[in-house]
């Protein structure tokens, strides 16, 4: 039988360096503008870059559980945690793109003749920045948040132990089965499968 010790603990582990490299983006957005300044375009686009890398390293973290077949293991509640991290993650993508598109907007008319019509759209193109750049900070830190309450919760209870519990004191976040031959819970089902409507 494969040895599962300490892989809990591993797992948490990921889950907290996950939950940093949120924090380490939000850091460096954070102090790449103030109330009366926004991030150049050079800066901006390594920001947007490792925006979009973050959201990829979640689905890789993701994809890499979903293959692992491991008859002991259950990464539901991991696969889950990523999955929901995916939405804040996006949400940051989303609205820094949004900034990015007016910062391009800014740089193009940088040397344009001044005129009233055009300091309302350069005030107006600021603003936007300001609000995105916020937003895109929000989603950062709700995801750095949320991983790492979830690497707080994730369960090491051996799995001897856990079938010895009770099915209603068994941990649900524990990311191992109960071993063959012992008794276990009801199936796990790896998706929502409506009952058709035809079936009697």
């Amino acid at each position: 039988m494969t040895d599962h010790t300490g892989r809990a603990g591993l797992e948490k582990d990921e889950l907290y360096a996950v939950a940093r490299t949120f924090e380490e983006a939000r850091h460096e957005i954070v102090g790449s503008y103030t109330t009366n300044s926004l991030p150049d375009l050079v800066t901006a686009s390594l920001h947007l870059a490792a925006l979009t890398g973050l959201v990829k390293d979640l689905s890789d973290e993701v994809l890499f559980r979903v293959t692992d077949n491991d008859p002991g293991l259950d990464f539901g509640p991991v696969i889950a945690e990523y999955t929901s991290a995916s939405a804040p993650a996006g949400r940051a993508v989303t609205n820094y793109t949004e900034a990015f598109e007016q910062l391009g907007f800014l740089r193009q008319y940088a040397e344009a003749p001044a005129s009233a019509d055009l300091r309302d759209a350069r005030q107006a193109a600021f603003d936007v920045v300001q609000d995105r750049l916020d937003l895109t900070v929000d989603s950062l830190q709700e995801a750095f948040v949320a991983l790492r309450h979830a690497a707080d919760r994730i369960d090491g209870t051996p799995p001897r132990v856990l079938a010895a519990l009770s099915r209603s004191a068994r941990p649900a976040n524990s990311i191992y089965r109960v071993p063959a031959g012992l008794p276990a819970t009801e199936p796990i089902r790896l998706a929502y499968m409506p009952v058709s409507r035809h079936a009697r």
